[in-house]
């Protein structure tokens, strides 16, 4: 053997061994997501249903481990193949380990492994906040044991038809995110709307669509940076050279972050302001729409994927929310669904013959053949799992039910399903305001029987001949708090009690966007300032309160004046007014 045949020798097994190492890299990066799915379900969602929603991301990839050792991935790479269409299992895995090893077929299955719980962790987030953690374990478990893995060797296996076909889905815009997003719009619909989310009339109208924001918004958005670094991972791992590595990174930067420019300006347009959820969503949907051509699209194209992605994610949503009445409380649909059929017909459209994958798109080549083939196997992707995924949640509803009852969705799924009084254990829980509905709730007309009511007990009058005490309950905007209370002391007074509190007047709040619908601020942020004053004129007080709180403009605030009766100072015991005075 020559030098450079040795030269040769030893970098093509450095490469491939190098390879190897980047594929369960890469296989590591696609695990992270599952932490990015969970912050960006939990974000979107109420947090009295944190750790359910934590709890159903965990099983996910857990008993999707479970099942696709047993069976699923044996049917997914599987060596024989039945008409190109479904996988004859050998177990391997779980007879010959040995063998199974050296076939190298262990990166393939970790890298397989979190690709199919990716797929079904999609369904969490839209099915959030209702849904019977039970009967989403077993849905969990159908997925990942079948309906997933048959699909996916169709596009991955070399026996698959559609491999065969030449259909082209690089990571998976048609095999994972799809089918998630199709399972996704056939559970939302399925366990139903949150309560209050759509307020109907007697006819069963829909009359008035709520907003229920998500909880905590910095948590989704550290969940949209996670999955957004785990992408590349994603996207990447597969790739079979340096250029096409670094191809794929490019493609999958541009897409996103045009995407989510696109849907800042669309929102900013619409609503007036950016909608920052929303925003979240179209970085995501960036991603999903690049995922099957990262390999085939050269930039233009991602730029075309992004701005179409960051587009269609809004009108989906919207659609879905404000038209059709389906809670997503996430956006899974829009972004998985709608962006994953986006995806796939745009490497029909869009792939360029320079690009690595070498193929050959319509608006390069002039040639039709990629496209349908792409919208053949999309088509079939979706019939598949929609029809298999339907008899599942049917078979489940039917069953051990698929929803929780009222009670518990209103206390929220930690409690009662977990055991959990809250995620959030330091923190007071937030007050709800939503209707929930209750149409069947009897209405107390007429006088109360006099057997019934409540004595009203008079407090004893103190009448000791102190000077007369008068509370001013003073609620102003938060920016004047500063002067009003520099304005007080000047005046002379020595004591406050100041209060962060919510509240309208006459205005009933500003009314500001959230996801495309209209959320109904009334309950706006104040400063509530009590003084109890004797010695300073009530007059002076109120006076000076206007002064200083007066902008001519709606929302200025309110004075309210009260009687005293007694003070009482606890560490002296001083009543009436030597209690308000501050002297030692």
């Amino acid at each position: 053997m020559t030098a450079n045949e040795i030269t040769s020798l030893v970098k093509e097994i450095v490469t491939t061994e190098a390879f190897g190492i980047w594929f369960l890299i890469g296989a590591a990066l696609v695990f992270f997501m599952q932490a990015g799915f969970a912050m960006v379900e939990t974000g979107f969602t109420r947090g009295k249903n944190a750790g359910n929603i934590i709890m159903k991301n965990l099983m996910d990839f857990c008993i999707g481990t479970v099942v696709f050792v047993f069976l699923g991935f044996a049917i997914m790479m599987a060596e024989d193949y039945i008409m190109g269409f479904i996988g004859v299992p050998n177990l391997q895995i779980l007879t010959n380990f040995g063998s199974f090893l050296s076939g190298g077929n262990a990166p393939v299955f970790v890298f397989n492994l979190v690709f199919c719980a990716t797929a079904a962790t999609i369904v969490s987030g839209a099915m959030a906040e209702r849904t019977k953690f039970l009967s989403y374990c077993i849905y969990s478990a159908v997925i990942s044991l079948f309906v997933y893995p048959v699909q996916a060797g169709w596009v991955w296996n070399s026996s698959g038809w559609l491999v065969n076909m030449g259909f082209h889905d690089f990571a998976g815009s048609a095999a994972i995110h799809s089918v998630g997003g199709i399972t996704a719009l056939i559970g939302a619909i399925m366990v139903g709307p949150r309560l209050g989310k759509y307020i109907k009339d007697r006819t069963g109208k829909v009359t008035k669509v709520n907003a229920i924001p998500g909880h905590n918004i910095p948590i989704g958005a550290l969940g949209c940076f996670i999955l957004w670094f785990g992408w590349y991972g994603f996207n990447g791992a597969a790739a079979w050279d340096n250029t096409s590595l670094s191809s794929i990174f490019v493609t999958t930067t541009i897409a996103p972050a045009v995407a989510t420019c696109t849907t800042m300006i669309y929102t900013w347009v619409k609503n007036g302001k950016p909608d920052v959820s929303m925003c979240l969503n179209g970085s995501l949907a960036g991603l999903v729409g690049i995922t099957a051509g990262c390999d085939a699209l050269d930039a233009g194209g991602s730029f075309i994927v992004g701005i179409v992605s960051g587009i269609l994610v809004v009108a989906i949503v919207e659609l879905l929310d404000l038209k059709l009445h389906i809670d997503d409380p996430v956006g899974a649909i829009g972004v998985h669904l709608a962006n994953g059929v986006w995806g796939t017909i745009a490497v029909g459209l869009l792939a360029n013959p320079k690009a690595p994958a070498g193929l050959n798109g319509l608006f390069y080549t002039g040639s039709a053949k990629l496209l349908g083939i792409q919208a053949l196997g999309i088509v079939c992707i979706l019939a598949w799992t929609g029809i298999l995924m339907f008899v599942t949640f049917t078979i489940i509803k039917k069953t051990v039910g698929l929803r929780v009852t009222p009670e518990e969705e209103i206390k929220g799924l930690d409690v009662t399903e977990h055991g959990l009084p809250s995620a959030y254990a330091d923190f007071v829980p937030a007050v709800e305001s939503l209707d929930y509905g209750y149409e069947q709730a009897v209405a107390v007309i007429g006088e109360t029987p006099v057997a019934e009511a409540v004595p009203v007990k008079k407090m004893p009058v103190f009448n000791d001949g102190s000077p007369k005490f008068t509370k001013v309950e003073i609620v102003c905007k938060e920016s004047r708090f500063e002067p009003l209370k520099k304005a007080m002391m000047d005046i002379g007074i020595t004591g406050m009690t100041v209060s962060h509190v919510l509240g309208c007047g006459i205005q009933k709040g500003k009314p500001e966007y959230y996801r495309g619908v209209q959320v109904e601020t009334n309950l706006l942020p104040k400063i509530q300032v009590d003084i109890v004053v004797s010695k300073v004129p009530v007059r002076s007080v109120i006076e000076t309160a206007k002064k200083t709180l007066y902008t001519g403009h709606i929302g200025d605030g309110k004075i309210f004046v009260y009687d005293v009766e007694n003070v009482v100072k606890v560490r002296t015991g001083e009543e009436g007014y030597d209690a308000l005075q501050d002297v030692e």
